[in-house]
């Protein structure tokens, strides 16, 4: 429990911080959030 527990732990870190994505101008989730940038209504 504690190896799966350290696996998503580490999973939703990378996923957070170090993840591109196209709709959000090919930055990470928090680079998105820190930039103080949202999504158009339309996308959402």
């Amino acid at each position: 429990m504690r190896e799966l527990r350290a696996k998503l732990s580490d999973y939703v870190h990378w996923y957070n911080n170090f993840r591109i994505h196209s709709t959000l101008g090919y930055m990470s989730p928090v680079e998105f959030r820190e930039a103080g940038l949202s999504l158009p209504e339309s996308s959402k």
